[in-house]
C-alpha cells in the first residue's frame, strides 16, 4: 500500500513580491497542484476581504488574506502588519476544515507567528524554513542607530544586535519539530541553536526559461567590452554600494589603458537605488523584471555581480549561472556554495578583493575568451542539473522522516 501523502497548509511570509522566499513559495505551491497533493496555502494578497478558491486545481486550496492600513514597508516591495491576528479566527476555521497533518511556515513574520501559534492551538506538528538571515539583516538595517555611536563602538554595537536577533530567531524556531534551510553551514548554525533536526532545502530552476538562448546583445569581445549585471532588491542589507567600488576600480584602470570597456545592467528596485545612480553613472537601471524579460536580462550580462553577505541561498545567482553568465560573489551564505558546487562557473571575492577580482577576470576574458566560453558553458550544465521536483519531494520525504515516521513509531498519527 503506498504512503499516504501529508496534507500541508503552507504560510509563507511572502508570496506575490519580488524576492527569494516570495519565488520558492510561488513554485512549492505550484508543485503542490501540479502533482495534486492536499495544499493549503495562507498567504497575504492584494484583496481587500478574505477570499478561499477551493476551486479548479484539483487538491490545492489557497486563502488569500488583505494587509490592512496599519502595515508598514519594510522595503519597497515588502510589508508588515502587525494587526494581522485579526485574521486568526478565518485561519483557523480553514485549518479545521482542511485538517492538515504539517503546518509549514517561512519564518518570523505576521504569517509566521501566526501559523507557528495556530500549529500549537490545533496540536498538529510545526516545519519552519529558515530563508532569511534576520540577525544579519537587523545588523545592518540598524545602521542609522548606530551611526551616533563613536566609530570605535559601531562595530561592537552592531555584533550586539546580531547576536540579539540570532537568539531571538533561534527561540522562534525551536517551536518547530522540523526546520528547513538553505545551506548547509545553515543547516549545522539551526541544529546547534535550536536542537532540532533541520534538512536541506535548496532552490530549482526553470532552465527553459532561463537559458543563454535568450540572449539578444550581440557576443562579447575584447573590443566591445562586457555588461555586469546585478539583480534583486537594491538595499543596504544587499551590500550593493559594493557595486560602486568596482566601478571605480574598472574607472581608475581604464584611464591607465588598463581595462576593457563594461557597461553596468541593474534589475530591481529598492531604498539604495538613488545612492546606486550617483556611483553608477552610465549603468542602465531596468526596475523589476519579471518572466521572458527578466531572462533576457540575464541572458544578455557577460558578469553577474553579488555582493549580498546575507543571502541564505541565492536564487539569482543560480538564475544567472541557468542563463550561461559566471558569478561574483562573497564567502558568505548561500551563493559562495553553489559557486563551489558549479565546478568552475564563477569566483568567490572578499569585500577588499571583490573589485580588482572583477577587474582581473575581465582582463583575463578579453585576452582568453575561451576561458569566459568555458565559465560560460560550466555555468550552464550546473544550473540545469538543479530541479524544482527533486527540491519537493525531498522536503516530503523530510516530512515522513521526522515527523510522521517518529509518531508513528511511537503510537501512531496524532
Amino acid at each position: 500500500m503506498p504512503p499516504r501523502i501529508p496534507r500541508v497548509a503552507f504560510f509563507p511570509d511572502s508570496f506575490h513580491e519580488v524576492n527569494g522566499v516570495a519565488h520558492t513559495a510561488r513554485q512549492f505551491t505550484a508543485w503542490a497542484g501540479r502533482t495534486d497533493r492536499p495544499f493549503l496555502c495562507v498567504r497575504a494578497g492584494d484583496c481587500s476581504t478574505p477570499q478561499l478558491d477551493t476551486s479548479s486545481h484539483g487538491q490545492l486550496e489557497v486563502l488569500e488574506l488583505p494587509r490592512g492600513p496599519a502595515s508598514f514597508a519594510l522595503d519597497k516591495d515588502l510589508r508588515y502588519d502587525p494587526l494581522f491576528p485579526r485574521h486568526g479566527a478565518t485561519i483557523l476555521r480553514a485549518l479545521k476544515r482542511f485538517q492538515p497533518d504539517v503546518i509549514h511556515i517561512t519564518g518570523p513574520s505576521e504569517l509566521g507567528m501566526l501559523g507557528a501559534a495556530l500549529a500549537h492551538h490545533l496540536g498538529v506538528p510545526l516545519a519552519a524554513s529558515w530563508h532569511t538571515n534576520v540577525h544579519e539583516y537587523a545588523a545592518r538595517r540598524s545602521t542609522w542607530a548606530t551611526r551616533v555611536l563613536p566609530m570605535r563602538r559601531q562595530a561592537g554595537a552592531a555584533r550586539a544586535i546580531e547576536r540579539t536577533a540570532l537568539g531571538a530567531a533561534a527561540l522562534f524556531y525551536r517551536s518547530a519539530r522540523l526546520l528547513f534551510a538553505p545551506n548547509p553551514a545553515l543547516c549545522a548554525l539551526l541544529e546547534a541553536r535550536t536542537g532540532r533536526p533541520c534538512r536541506l532545502m535548496t532552490r530549482g530552476i526553470d532552465a527553459r526559461l532561463f537559458s543563454p538562448d535568450r540572449r539578444t546583445a550581440p557576443p562579447a569581445t575584447p573590443g566591445q567590452g562586457f555588461t555586469l549585471g546585478y539583480v534583486g532588491r537594491l538595499s543596504v542589507e544587499k551590500n550593493v554600494a559594493l557595486l560602486g567600488t568596482v566601478a571605480r576600480e574598472l574607472a581608475g584602470r581604464a584611464q591607465q589603458n588598463r581595462q576593457v570597456p563594461v557597461r553596468f545592467l541593474i534589475v530591481g528596485q529598492g531604498s539604495e537605488e538613488a545612492s546606486l545612480r550617483a556611483t553608477l553613472p552610465g549603468a542602465h537601471f531596468a526596475g523589476v523584471l519579471r518572466g521572458e524579460a527578466l531572462a533576457a536580462a540575464f541572458a544578455d550580462m557577460d558578469c553577474f555581480l553579488f555582493p549580498s553577505h546575507t543571502d541564505t541561498f541565492g536564487n539569482v545567482v543560480l538564475e544567472a549561472l541557468a542563463s550561461g553568465v559566471p558569478a561574483v560573489v562573497t564567502p558568505d551564505g548561500g551563493p559562495a556554495h553553489i559557486v563551489t558546487a558549479s565546478d568552475g562557473a564563477g569566483l568567490i571575492a572578499t569585500d577588499a578583493a571583490f573589485a580588482s577580482s572583477v577587474a582581473d577576470l575581465l582582463n583575463r576574458w578579453s585576452l582568453d575568451p575561451a576561458m569566459h566560453a568555458s565559465m560560460r558553458a560550466r555555468a550552464r550544465a550546473y544550473a540545469a542539473t538543479a530541479s524544482w521536483d527533486a527540491v519537493f519531494s525531498g522536503v516530503y520525504q523530510a516530512y515522513d522522516e521526522v515527523l510522521f515516521h517518529a509518531t508513528n513509531a511511537s503510537g501512531g498519527p496524532r
